[in-house]
């Protein structure tokens, strides 16, 4: 299963994995779009066995639902790619009343991996490869105003959502120990890509023009920018690999906060409450 799979680095990587003959699940916003991605995918790999489920990952009446449909129809998930995302400029709230970018970028990972939890236990060797980014490294967890009511900085946010990728990953490897699932971030680097496009109309066009432009001038395309997610979901190099920070197909050192253990056991408690699997 691959999030954000429509397109830029999440459509690549199901790509890649739809050749080396997997069955692979796209997940998605929008049919129409999710639909030309499918026929891009079974047309170029000759892979039928490709499905579109879709999603609004920001919404966590909608993850339940995914989790449920993929679990009426599959027994097994070997592998599970995080990648949906977003950076937003100024404060917005997702169905749920949660900040988008917390709710999506992190509780969205949070909540979805959790509820395929079983399915991946079951299926082991099983891989979860988390798309964080090196932004992690100027963030901060502020638990004192998660959603940025008191004061929002659209860059802090995706900031602090990419350490929360980071925390959530190295937990969660302490949680997995000895189950045979593994959980890896990643940093793809700068890549052109759609990420950002959604803020067109919130700050001016030219500006998000101008930064599309730059991305292209010196940012990796989309196919080499999931090399690395691929790498951690197919290569017997990372078999019972874990907790781990990679860029460039390496594990490297993530930030010092990144490996704190109490804010990492604070954060899942607290995205525990805020998706309701506390109670």
């Amino acid at each position: 299963m691959v999030t954000g799979a429509t397109s830029g680095m999440g459509e690549m990587t199901a790509r890649r994995l739809a050749e080396l003959g997997a069955t692979v699940i796209l997940v998605g916003r929008s049919r129409e779009r999710g639909d030309e991605t499918l026929r891009r995918i079974v047309a170029a790999t000759g892979n039928t066995s490709v499905e579109l489920m879709l999603a609004d990952l920001s919404s966590q009446a909608q993850i339940r639902q995914l989790a449920q449909r993929f679990k009426s129809r599959y027994q097994q998930l070997h592998v599970l790619v995080n990648n949906a995302g977003a950076w937003i400029t100024t404060r917005q709230e997702c169905i749920d009343g949660i900040e988008m970018t917390f709710a999506l970028n992190h509780l969205g990972y949070f909540l979805l991996t959790n509820l395929l939890l079983d399915t991946l236990k079951a299926s082991a060797p099983a891989r979860i490869i988390n798309v964080a980014s090196y932004g992690h490294a100027s963030g901060r967890i502020d638990f004192d105003d998660l959603q940025g009511r008191r004061e929002y900085n659209g860059m802090q946010a995706y900031r602090q959502s990419k350490l929360a990728n980071v925390l959530f990953t190295y937990e969660l490897a302490r949680r997995l120990a000895g189950t045979g699932v593994t959980v890896n971030a990643v940093n793809p680097g700068l890549v052109a890509t759609r990420f950002g496009l959604n803020n067109f109309g919130v700050i001016p066009a030219r500006i998000v023009n101008l930064l599309i432009r730059v991305y292209g001038l010196v940012g990796a395309n989309a196919e080499q920018g999931a090399q690395t997610s691929i790498y951690l979901a197919t290569s017997p190099n990372v078999e019972g690999i874990t907790g781990k920070y990679f860029e460039k197909q390496t594990a490297v050192p993530s930030s010092e906060e990144s490996y704190d253990p109490a804010t990492a056991s604070r954060l899942w408690q607290v995205s525990e409450a805020m998706t309701g699997l506390s109670a």
